[in-house]
Protein backbone atom coordinates (compact mmCIF):
# COMPACT_ATOMS: atom_id res chain seq x y z
CA UNK A 1 0.00 0.00 0.00
CA UNK A 2 1.22 3.20 -0.93
CA UNK A 3 1.54 5.87 2.09
CA UNK A 4 -0.91 9.03 1.91
CA UNK A 5 0.85 11.85 0.41
CA UNK A 6 1.82 14.98 2.94
CA UNK A 7 -1.15 17.09 2.06
CA UNK A 8 -3.42 14.13 3.52
CA UNK A 9 -4.44 12.30 0.09
CA UNK A 10 -4.01 8.97 -0.96
CA UNK A 11 -1.03 8.20 -3.64
CA UNK A 12 -3.05 8.36 -7.10
CA UNK A 13 -2.73 5.17 -9.29
CA UNK A 14 -4.99 4.52 -12.20
CA UNK A 15 -6.63 1.13 -13.23
CA UNK A 16 -6.93 1.06 -17.10
CA UNK A 17 -10.54 0.92 -18.26
CA UNK A 18 -12.49 3.14 -15.54
CA UNK A 19 -13.79 6.72 -15.96
CA UNK A 20 -11.01 9.56 -16.14
CA UNK A 21 -14.06 11.61 -14.40
CA UNK A 22 -16.94 10.81 -11.52
CA UNK A 23 -20.10 13.26 -11.10
CA UNK A 24 -20.84 12.97 -7.21
CA UNK A 25 -24.22 14.14 -6.79
CA UNK A 26 -24.29 15.08 -2.90
CA UNK A 27 -27.82 14.57 -1.15
CA UNK A 28 -26.80 15.11 2.50
CA UNK A 29 -28.80 18.08 2.81
CA UNK A 30 -31.50 16.14 1.80
CA UNK A 31 -31.89 12.63 1.85
CA UNK A 32 -28.85 13.16 5.17
CA UNK A 33 -31.46 15.26 7.33
CA UNK A 34 -34.80 13.95 6.57
CA UNK A 35 -34.15 11.01 8.75
CA UNK A 36 -32.61 13.33 12.12
CA UNK A 37 -35.10 13.52 14.56
CA UNK A 38 -34.36 16.61 16.04
CA UNK A 39 -34.59 19.74 13.99
CA UNK A 40 -31.94 21.06 12.72
CA UNK A 41 -32.44 25.05 12.17
CA UNK A 42 -32.89 26.65 8.58
CA UNK A 43 -29.74 28.91 8.84
CA UNK A 44 -27.54 25.68 9.90
CA UNK A 45 -28.93 24.01 6.72
CA UNK A 46 -28.32 26.67 4.49
CA UNK A 47 -24.59 26.82 5.56
CA UNK A 48 -24.18 23.29 4.70
CA UNK A 49 -25.39 24.04 1.42
CA UNK A 50 -23.54 27.04 1.03
CA UNK A 51 -20.42 25.22 2.50
CA UNK A 52 -21.14 22.44 0.10
CA UNK A 53 -21.17 23.63 -3.18
CA UNK A 54 -18.21 26.42 -1.67
CA UNK A 55 -16.44 22.66 -1.48
CA UNK A 56 -16.62 22.37 -5.43
CA UNK A 57 -19.53 19.40 -5.51
CA UNK A 58 -21.31 20.58 -8.89
CA UNK A 59 -25.09 19.19 -7.37
CA UNK A 60 -26.02 19.85 -4.30
CA UNK A 61 -29.78 18.88 -3.00
CA UNK A 62 -31.50 21.23 -1.28
CA UNK A 63 -34.61 19.85 0.73
CA UNK A 64 -37.82 18.11 -0.13
CA UNK A 65 -41.35 19.04 -0.62
CA UNK A 66 -43.18 16.08 1.28
CA UNK A 67 -45.73 16.72 3.35
CA UNK A 68 -44.50 18.58 7.09
CA UNK A 69 -46.78 16.52 8.68
CA UNK A 70 -44.84 12.75 7.76
CA UNK A 71 -41.16 14.62 7.60
CA UNK A 72 -40.81 17.37 10.01
CA UNK A 73 -37.24 17.91 9.52
CA UNK A 74 -38.22 19.44 6.06
CA UNK A 75 -40.98 21.62 6.71
CA UNK A 76 -38.96 24.76 6.35
CA UNK A 77 -38.28 23.63 2.45
CA UNK A 78 -39.25 27.18 1.11
CA UNK A 79 -36.87 29.09 3.90
CA UNK A 80 -34.10 26.81 2.84
CA UNK A 81 -34.31 27.59 -1.20
CA UNK A 82 -34.90 31.44 -0.26
CA UNK A 83 -31.58 31.10 1.78
CA UNK A 84 -29.22 29.91 -1.53
CA UNK A 85 -30.97 31.25 -4.15
CA UNK A 86 -29.00 34.23 -4.43
CA UNK A 87 -27.32 34.42 -7.48
CA UNK A 88 -29.47 33.48 -11.48
CA UNK A 89 -29.50 30.08 -11.96
CA UNK A 90 -28.08 28.76 -8.53
CA UNK A 91 -31.20 26.92 -7.66
CA UNK A 92 -30.44 24.52 -11.22
CA UNK A 93 -27.87 22.86 -9.07
CA UNK A 94 -30.18 22.20 -6.43
CA UNK A 95 -32.63 19.66 -6.94
CA UNK A 96 -35.71 19.48 -4.61
CA UNK A 97 -37.57 16.20 -4.13
CA UNK A 98 -41.20 15.96 -4.88
CA UNK A 99 -43.85 13.58 -4.18
CA UNK A 100 -46.46 14.39 -5.93
CA UNK A 101 -48.30 17.37 -8.10
CA UNK A 102 -48.65 19.04 -4.75
CA UNK A 103 -45.43 18.74 -3.71
CA UNK A 104 -44.69 20.14 -7.38
CA UNK A 105 -46.94 22.82 -6.96
CA UNK A 106 -45.12 24.16 -3.43
CA UNK A 107 -41.72 24.07 -5.16
CA UNK A 108 -42.75 25.91 -8.28
CA UNK A 109 -43.80 28.73 -6.16
CA UNK A 110 -40.58 28.81 -3.86
CA UNK A 111 -38.65 28.98 -6.99
CA UNK A 112 -37.25 25.67 -8.01
CA UNK A 113 -35.58 25.04 -11.18
CA UNK A 114 -34.55 21.22 -10.85
CA UNK A 115 -37.05 18.69 -9.31
CA UNK A 116 -36.36 14.68 -8.53
CA UNK A 117 -39.35 12.06 -8.02
CA UNK A 118 -39.56 8.94 -6.31
CA UNK A 119 -40.40 5.33 -6.87
CA UNK A 120 -40.31 2.29 -5.05
CA UNK A 121 -39.11 -0.58 -7.52
CA UNK A 122 -41.14 -3.24 -4.59
CA UNK A 123 -44.86 -3.31 -3.78
CA UNK A 124 -44.73 -3.17 -0.20
CA UNK A 125 -42.67 -0.19 -0.07
CA UNK A 126 -44.25 1.69 -2.41
CA UNK A 127 -47.29 1.47 -0.07
CA UNK A 128 -45.31 2.18 3.31
CA UNK A 129 -43.45 5.40 1.55
CA UNK A 130 -46.06 6.90 -0.72
CA UNK A 131 -49.36 5.02 0.58
CA UNK A 132 -50.12 3.96 -3.15
CA UNK A 133 -49.79 1.07 -5.29
CA UNK A 134 -46.21 0.52 -7.02
CA UNK A 135 -48.15 1.03 -10.47
CA UNK A 136 -49.39 4.36 -9.31
CA UNK A 137 -46.43 5.65 -7.69
CA UNK A 138 -44.72 5.63 -11.20
CA UNK A 139 -48.10 7.16 -12.83
CA UNK A 140 -47.74 9.82 -10.59
CA UNK A 141 -43.99 10.00 -11.02
CA UNK A 142 -44.48 10.40 -14.74
CA UNK A 143 -47.27 12.96 -14.51
CA UNK A 144 -45.21 15.21 -12.10
CA UNK A 145 -42.37 14.53 -14.60
CA UNK A 146 -44.32 15.63 -17.64
CA UNK A 147 -45.48 18.64 -15.49
CA UNK A 148 -42.02 19.95 -14.36
CA UNK A 149 -40.55 19.34 -18.03
CA UNK A 150 -43.47 20.99 -19.59
CA UNK A 151 -42.20 24.09 -17.46
CA UNK A 152 -38.79 23.92 -18.48
CA UNK A 153 -37.48 22.51 -15.10
CA UNK A 154 -35.34 19.24 -15.48
CA UNK A 155 -36.02 16.43 -13.30
CA UNK A 156 -34.20 13.47 -11.93
CA UNK A 157 -35.52 10.04 -10.74
CA UNK A 158 -35.07 8.00 -7.67
CA UNK A 159 -35.64 4.49 -7.41
CA UNK A 160 -36.04 2.48 -3.97
CA UNK A 161 -34.84 -0.72 -3.20
CA UNK A 162 -33.45 -1.68 -6.33
CA UNK A 163 -31.02 -4.35 -4.47
CA UNK A 164 -33.46 -5.90 -1.78
CA UNK A 165 -36.52 -4.75 0.12
CA UNK A 166 -37.11 -5.81 3.83
CA UNK A 167 -40.08 -6.65 3.77
CA UNK A 168 -40.17 -8.96 0.34
CA UNK A 169 -36.92 -9.71 0.19
CA UNK A 170 -34.62 -10.46 -3.14
CA UNK A 171 -36.23 -8.03 -5.91
CA UNK A 172 -36.16 -9.03 -9.30
CA UNK A 173 -33.30 -6.80 -12.02
CA UNK A 174 -36.44 -6.86 -14.35
CA UNK A 175 -39.04 -5.07 -11.75
CA UNK A 176 -35.96 -1.89 -11.36
CA UNK A 177 -35.59 -1.68 -15.06
CA UNK A 178 -39.30 -1.97 -15.52
CA UNK A 179 -39.55 1.41 -13.22
CA UNK A 180 -36.14 3.39 -14.63
CA UNK A 181 -37.28 3.02 -18.08
CA UNK A 182 -40.51 4.64 -16.94
CA UNK A 183 -38.70 7.59 -15.38
CA UNK A 184 -36.51 8.32 -18.41
CA UNK A 185 -39.54 7.84 -20.82
CA UNK A 186 -41.61 10.32 -19.08
CA UNK A 187 -38.86 12.96 -19.51
CA UNK A 188 -36.23 12.41 -16.54
CA UNK A 189 -32.86 13.17 -17.22
CA UNK A 190 -31.56 10.23 -15.30
CA UNK A 191 -32.07 7.65 -12.74
CA UNK A 192 -30.78 7.74 -9.21
CA UNK A 193 -30.61 3.51 -8.45
CA UNK A 194 -30.89 3.33 -4.85
CA UNK A 195 -29.39 0.33 -2.30
CA UNK A 196 -32.09 1.65 -0.14
CA UNK A 197 -31.46 -0.58 2.77
CA UNK A 198 -27.53 -1.69 1.94
CA UNK A 199 -27.61 -5.15 0.85
CA UNK A 200 -26.44 -5.11 -2.97
CA UNK A 201 -22.68 -6.44 -3.24
CA UNK A 202 -20.25 -5.74 -6.37
CA UNK A 203 -22.07 -8.56 -8.40
CA UNK A 204 -25.29 -7.37 -8.03
CA UNK A 205 -24.40 -3.54 -9.19
CA UNK A 206 -22.99 -4.85 -11.93
CA UNK A 207 -25.41 -6.96 -13.40
CA UNK A 208 -28.25 -4.54 -12.58
CA UNK A 209 -26.24 -2.32 -14.87
CA UNK A 210 -26.34 -4.95 -17.28
CA UNK A 211 -30.21 -5.86 -17.25
CA UNK A 212 -30.60 -1.15 -18.02
CA UNK A 213 -28.51 -1.81 -20.96
CA UNK A 214 -30.05 -4.86 -22.17
CA UNK A 215 -33.17 -3.04 -22.24
CA UNK A 216 -32.58 -0.17 -24.41
CA UNK A 217 -31.17 1.99 -20.32
CA UNK A 218 -27.93 4.06 -21.76
CA UNK A 219 -25.59 3.53 -19.18
CA UNK A 220 -24.86 7.57 -18.98
CA UNK A 221 -28.23 7.91 -17.68
CA UNK A 222 -27.58 5.77 -14.69
CA UNK A 223 -26.60 6.72 -11.44
CA UNK A 224 -25.98 4.85 -7.87
CA UNK A 225 -26.98 5.32 -4.65
CA UNK A 226 -25.09 3.21 -2.24
CA UNK A 227 -25.85 2.95 1.57
CA UNK A 228 -23.24 1.43 3.67
CA UNK A 229 -25.30 -0.96 6.03
CA UNK A 230 -22.56 -3.99 5.09
CA UNK A 231 -19.56 -2.06 4.68
CA UNK A 232 -20.17 -3.05 0.69
CA UNK A 233 -20.54 0.55 -0.12
CA UNK A 234 -17.39 1.62 -1.81
CA UNK A 235 -17.03 -1.99 -3.32
CA UNK A 236 -20.28 -1.01 -5.03
CA UNK A 237 -19.31 2.36 -6.75
CA UNK A 238 -15.96 0.21 -7.45
CA UNK A 239 -18.23 -1.99 -9.38
CA UNK A 240 -19.86 0.85 -11.18
CA UNK A 241 -17.60 2.02 -12.40
CA UNK A 242 -16.02 -0.38 -14.26
CA UNK A 243 -19.45 -0.94 -15.58
CA UNK A 244 -19.41 2.62 -16.61
CA UNK A 245 -21.52 4.51 -14.52
CA UNK A 246 -20.12 8.35 -13.91
CA UNK A 247 -22.40 9.71 -11.29
CA UNK A 248 -22.48 8.44 -7.83
CA UNK A 249 -24.66 9.60 -4.85
CA UNK A 250 -23.37 10.47 -1.28
CA UNK A 251 -23.87 12.65 1.54
CA UNK A 252 -20.63 14.37 3.73
CA UNK A 253 -20.23 12.88 6.99
CA UNK A 254 -22.49 9.27 5.77
CA UNK A 255 -25.53 11.13 7.70
CA UNK A 256 -28.59 9.77 6.44
CA UNK A 257 -31.03 6.98 5.70
CA UNK A 258 -34.57 6.03 4.73
CA UNK A 259 -36.87 7.05 8.03
CA UNK A 260 -39.57 4.81 5.96
CA UNK A 261 -37.37 1.69 5.70
CA UNK A 262 -36.29 0.41 9.73
CA UNK A 263 -32.97 -1.63 8.31
CA UNK A 264 -31.71 1.30 6.47
CA UNK A 265 -28.61 3.13 7.97
CA UNK A 266 -26.42 5.96 6.57
CA UNK A 267 -25.11 7.22 3.10
CA UNK A 268 -22.36 6.40 1.68
CA UNK A 269 -19.68 9.45 3.00
CA UNK A 270 -18.73 11.94 0.38
CA UNK A 271 -15.38 12.09 2.14
CA UNK A 272 -15.10 8.16 1.67
CA UNK A 273 -15.71 8.40 -1.75
CA UNK A 274 -13.66 11.09 -2.59
CA UNK A 275 -10.73 9.57 -1.27
CA UNK A 276 -10.81 6.14 -3.25
CA UNK A 277 -11.98 8.65 -6.32
CA UNK A 278 -8.75 10.31 -5.83
CA UNK A 279 -6.59 7.73 -5.11
CA UNK A 280 -7.88 5.79 -9.16
CA UNK A 281 -6.76 9.57 -10.31
CA UNK A 282 -10.84 9.99 -11.05
CA UNK A 283 -11.37 13.85 -11.01
CA UNK A 284 -14.30 15.42 -9.40
CA UNK A 285 -13.60 18.59 -9.11
CA UNK A 286 -14.44 18.38 -5.40
CA UNK A 287 -12.07 19.70 -2.32
CA UNK A 288 -12.03 16.83 0.06
CA UNK A 289 -10.61 18.96 3.16
CA UNK A 290 -13.89 21.31 2.34
CA UNK A 291 -16.38 18.68 2.45
CA UNK A 292 -14.35 17.33 5.77
CA UNK A 293 -14.93 20.91 7.00
CA UNK A 294 -18.41 21.05 5.85
CA UNK A 295 -19.37 17.46 7.46
CA UNK A 296 -17.42 18.58 10.72
CA UNK A 297 -19.41 21.87 10.84
CA UNK A 298 -22.98 19.62 10.08
CA UNK A 299 -22.17 16.78 12.99
CA UNK A 300 -21.48 19.34 14.99
CA UNK A 301 -24.88 20.50 14.90
CA UNK A 302 -26.32 16.87 15.27
CA UNK A 303 -24.24 16.41 18.57
CA UNK A 304 -22.62 12.83 17.23
CA UNK A 305 -19.35 12.22 15.25
CA UNK A 306 -19.15 11.65 11.67
CA UNK A 307 -19.01 7.73 10.68
CA UNK A 308 -17.05 9.04 7.44
CA UNK A 309 -13.79 6.61 7.57
CA UNK A 310 -11.81 9.52 5.92
CA UNK A 311 -13.00 12.12 8.42
CA UNK A 312 -11.97 9.78 11.47
CA UNK A 313 -8.68 9.27 10.24
CA UNK A 314 -7.80 13.13 9.28
CA UNK A 315 -9.38 14.21 12.29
Amino acid sequence: MSAPLPAGLPAVHRLEGLPTRVRIHEVGARDGLQAEKALVPTEAKVAFIRDLVAAGLPVVEATSFVSPRWVPQLADAAEVLAGIADAPGELDRHPVLVPNAKGLERAFASGATAVAVFVSATETFARRNLNMTRERALEVAQEVTATARGAGVSVRGYVSMCFGDPWEGPVGLDRVTEVSAGLLEAGCHEVSLGDTIGVGTAGHVQALVAAHTAAGVPVDSLALHFHDTYGQALANVHAGLVAGVTCFDASAAGIGGCPFAGSATGNLATEDLLWMLTGLGIETGVDLRAVLAAGARMTAVLGRPSPSRVAQALG
